[in-house]
């Protein structure tokens, strides 16, 4: 049997992965293998997945994508280094290639990229950067496998921890604006189901508007701005509490805890 790829680790995102990669014909059931340590995941994963194979140890020679936790990536590179993979991916937080090349050795091209959690719906964005020996094609395959959740878009990778202060990190600002709203809506008169339902489709609703439309950010916003209106009352508030400031001293924070992450791995 001739595998395409292995992916270690059947957990959330692995999962994703997985799914994406046959929802969008990247490769059949019997072109891809999950490595999955613990039993009960292995069985999910066999039950809902027909034909997957799926196995507790990974298998020699095949391209490999590492999607385990960080504290376990060492141990999984220590096993692939002696089963001559002719390329890694590795989507673990805060392992910096460096590291990854030095347990894998030369012979081994490594490249390493940044998913965030709507990849577990196939709207995930990623950032994909190369090692020392890895080649164009070898990032095209990658960008190939991390769009099968989503997008993916090739970085240095001194920009990946940019990319985790916008992307990786970016839902949660976003959840964090939901449970605001939500709060909001319940104290202007809204049940909090009401709100709850307003606030989902009008998040969903203006991120499809910015994705679609050939207007930035910018002028979407004052579009639907009037002067002395509802909405610039509201804009208001926002500014004369440095909104913007916040925003970006909080992005500033989630690159530079994705700085020092890497800094001690």
């Amino acid at each position: 049997m001739s595998f395409r790829l292995q992916i270690i680790g059947g957990g959330n995102m692995g999962e994703a992965l997985l799914r994406g990669l046959l929802k969008n014909n990247w490769a059949s059931e019997d072109e891809l293998h999950v490595v999955e340590p613990v039993s009960e995941r292995r069985d999910y994963l066999a039950a809902t997945i027909f034909g997957i194979s799926i196995s507790e140890e990974p298998l020699p020679d095949l391209d490999s994508l590492v999607a385990v936790k960080p504290d376990k990536v060492t141990e999984v590179l220590e096993v692939l280094s002696k089963l001559n993979p002719a390329r890694v991916l590795s989507i673990a937080a805060g392992v910096k290639v460096s590291s990854i090349e030095k347990i894998l050795g030369e012979n081994i091209k490594v490249l390493r990229a940044m998913p965030n959690t709507p990849a577990l719906i196939g709207k995930g964005s990623a950032g994909v950067a190369a090692g020392s020996t890895a080649t164009d094609e070898d990032l095209i395959w990658a960008v190939e496998i991390l769009s099968a959740v989503g997008s993916a878009m090739v970085v240095e990778e001194s920009q990946l921890d940019a990319v985790t202060g916008i992307s990786g990190s970016g839902p949660a600002y976003l959840f964090f604006l939901a449970e605001a709203l939500v709060d909001a809506g319940c104290e202007v008169g809204l049940s909090k189901e009401e709100a709850k339902s307003f606030v989902e489709q009008t998040l969903l609703g203006a991120a499809s508007l910015l994705y679609e439309s050939d207007d930035p950010a910018q002028v979407l916003r004052q579009k639907v701005t009037s002067k002395g209106g509802t909405t610039a009352a509201a804009i208001e508030v926002f500014e004369n509490a440095s909104f913007r400031e916040t925003i970006r001293a909080a992005v500033f924070a989630a690159t530079e805890r994705s700085l020092q992450l890497g800094e001690n791995d």
